[in-house]
């Protein structure tokens, strides 16, 4: 089998480099499809950069610009030049307005704008498999390819073998085409099982041909799990052992056979085994078994995964043919468990992120790593390897709650590219599993504004010290291999946490400046009746008649039946995203605070038997503090509209509709988005 090193100690000598030929690429071969488009001679499309620019300059003009203009006419008018200080919450504010601009106008672009892309290959897409015969000629040889697969407590025969039964078919397909793969396991949660469980586990691990290793839990004999996501420091555990063991190998064979040594396949898995118990022993902590060692290419998949069978040829034959290629990400359907109203909503939403993620990059942006389902190469993440503040060298970051941007942002910022293919389609495409209940939906949500948050902002404390921007996003911002709009496109999306977080404070402040000042206040505010009108018509009214558009051009779905399926979800997408905005903003702020938060817990891969009753108490446990802040701005507002003092009084809708709705939004979430409160059982 081809690994990264050979016994000998040296590079791999299965790794040749292609020789492209790099030619210009004229508008009608990219219309005609005539390029092979597996090279670096792939179009690098500029639209994504246009509707950026557009976006930006709309801001400008009519954001911004018509802010000034009313600071200038209230100023000529009396004279009153301190109002100028509020231009310094422009840099505050601005951003929170980029995710919103930028949608908009990739909305008109997907109804009207071009979709060539999509169909096409592209620098940072691919919508056609690459041509395997084609890399054969210039010299590809299948690689070894490891198949990476964290996991916890999922139940073995529920979650764990149809994902593992999936795999060994794309293996077999890849065995038959010349090529190898295996299977690796992190397995988190084997320590932590009854004798009897762990045993069932590692037979079965051994029974086929499956590579695992496993840590003890958090706390056991002093043994600490790094990390607010255990993910991570879960990962770094088992490649450390692997490349331990890997030492140990080379060792062994010098020792014995000398440096030229030609080993037989027995002969080298005596020496493999003994170098492992080494490296176990070394270790400390460590179970393991099976083969660990790493291929040159690496999938990462969860455990709740279903792959294509064809997956491993193409995915090593593209990576080969575009050696600039780091991380393969690949475009996922949805894998439906408990088939719940629930569940079908978040299918039909994952559904729609693909769509945005296919639509950008197929439009010239960098794909982004999503965390599964992608090919990296290990070369690769071997050169973005950093010693922790442990003295350990570790692959991904455990610092972040979001590890697969910190990793994405380090290998973009020395010149690697990350690509979206999507050619993966139908029955026999990449599936995941979402969240089964709402619960695991908003814990993913905040963990998503919790990373966005860390990974550009230090907490106040350091703000003295070490500035506000974090280190590693200043680096983002200061590579040069990264286009302006790519960067300010990622900045715009990280912002848009923070702008759904701001949601509800931000029409408290409305609710209490319109409704008690009457208008007498500077109007270089805007009020949230302006910004609530625009989101509703922005989001549930241009953005499902463009997806519709869009499926429809793309030949994928009718133009009604689109429309209608994104109708029917617009209500349950209402609720879900209008009661965020406590949950991201309490979350954020614990941040920013340095207040501890509890280690962040995995999505739920299988469905629990609960019901009304236990829901119940679940909601109260999980969203009293929620449910307490609703209560007591209800209580206020009922008082203020009925029976303040009239001076007092708050009865203005322009008012009271965005607050209100922020209201009934969270506190319907939990109660009308949870299918078990339906289930009465004694």
């Amino acid at each position: 089998m081809a690994y990264h090193k050979n016994l000998q100690g040296d590079e791999d000598e299965k790794k040749p480099t292609a020789e492209v030929e790099v030619k210009e690429v004229s508008p009608y071969d990219i219309e005609r499809g005539t390029l092979c488009g597996e090279s670096l001679a792939r179009v690098s499309y500029p639209y994504t950069s246009i509707y950026l620019g557009i976006a930006m300059a709309a801001i400008a003009v009519l954001v911004l610009g018509q802010l000034v203009r009313v600071l200038l006419m209230e100023t000529l008018a009396d004279q009153y030049y301190i109002r100028f200080a509020l231009v310094a919450a422009i840099p505050i504010l601005l951003p929170l307005t980029w995710f919103f601009a930028g949608t908009f106008i990739i909305f008109i672009a997907q109804t009207i704008g071009p979709i060539g892309g999509l169909r096409d290959n592209s620098r940072f897409y691919s919508a056609r498999p690459p041509n395997v015969q084609q890399a054969t000629k210039v010299g590809f040889k299948p690689p070894h390819i490891t198949i990476q697969m964290p996991v916890y407590k999922e139940s073995l025969n529920v979650v764990i073998k149809p994902t593992v039964d999936s795999l060994k078919q794309a293996i077999s397909q890849y065995e038959l085409q010349g090529g190898s793969a295996s299977i690796f396991i992190n397995d988190d949660g084997l320590q932590t099982m009854s004798v009897d469980e762990a045993r069932k586990r590692i037979d079965y691990y051994r029974n086929n041909n499956i590579g695992w290793v496993a840590r003890p839990r958090n706390g056991h004999n002093g043994f600490v799990r790094g990390g607010k996501f255990k993910k991570a420091s879960n990962m770094n555990f088992a490649l450390g052992l692997s490349l331990t063991t890997e030492d140990k190998l080379m060792e062994l064979v010098r020792e014995k056979y000398g440096s030229k040594a030609v080993l037989s396949g027995r002969e080298e898995q005596d020496l493999y085994s003994q170098a492992m118990s080494m490296a176990i022993k070394e270790n400390g902590w460590a179970w393991a078994g099976g083969n660990i060692r790493i291929g040159e290419h690496l999938l990462i998949v969860d455990s709740d995964t279903r792959v294509p069978k064809n997956c491993l040829m193409y995915g090593a034959a593209e990576l080969y043919l575009s050696p600039e290629v780091t991380i393969l990400q690949h475009s996922s359907g949805v894998m439906n468990v408990t088939k719940s109203f629930f569940e079908n909503g978040m299918q039909f939403f994952t559904d729609l992120v693909y769509y945005a993620i296919r639509f950008c990059c197929g439009s010239g942006e960098p794909a982004p790593f999503v965390g599964h389902n992608a090919f990296i190469r290990w070369q690769a993440l071997q050169s973005v390897v950093f010693r922790d503040r442990d003295g350990q060298d570790k692959w991904w970051s455990e610092s972040h709650v979001s590890e697969d941007f910190d990793l994405s942002f380090r290998l973009q910022v020395t010149g690697n590219v990350t690509r979206l293919a999507a050619y993966h389609t139908g029955e026999d495409a990449f599936q995941e599993g979402v969240s089964l209940t709402v619960y695991d939906e908003l814990s993913r949500w905040k963990k998503y504004a919790y990373g966005s948050t860390e990974i550009m902002f230090n907490p106040f404390i350091y703000w003295f010290t070490r500035g506000p921007i974090a280190k590693g996003f200043r680096e983002y911002i200061g590579t040069g291999y990264i286009s302006m709009a790519s960067k300010f496109h990622v900045t715009a999306y990280l912002f848009s946490y923070h702008a759904m977080a701001s949601s509800l404070p931000l029409t408290i402040l409305n609710y209490v400046l319109v409704g008690w000042f009457k208008g007498d206040f500077d109007q270089f505010f805007i009020q949230s009746w302006q910004t609530f009108m625009a989101t509703v018509f922005v989001f549930n009214i241009v953005g499902n008649v463009a997806i519709a558009v869009l499926r429809y051009r793309l030949s994928e779905k009718p133009f009604f039946y689109s429309l209608f399926e994104n109708l029917k979800w617009a209500p349950f997408l209402i609720i879900f995203f209008g009661g965020l905005s406590f949950h991201l903003s309490t979350i954020t702020l614990s941040y920013l605070l340095s207040i501890p938060v509890a280690d962040w817990a995995g999505t739920q891969k299988e469905a629990e038997n609960s019901n009304f009753f236990k829901e119940s108490g679940k909601i109260v446990r999980s969203f009293k503090w929620m449910y307490l802040v609703m209560f007591t701005l209800t209580g206020g507002m009922l008082y203020l509209g009925t029976a303040a003092p009239r001076e007092w009084s708050i009865r203005d809708y322009t008012a009271i509709t965005p607050l209100s709705f922020n209201i009934v939004c969270h506190c319907l979430l939990p109660l009308v988005l949870n299918p078990d409160l339906t289930k009465v059982q004694f």
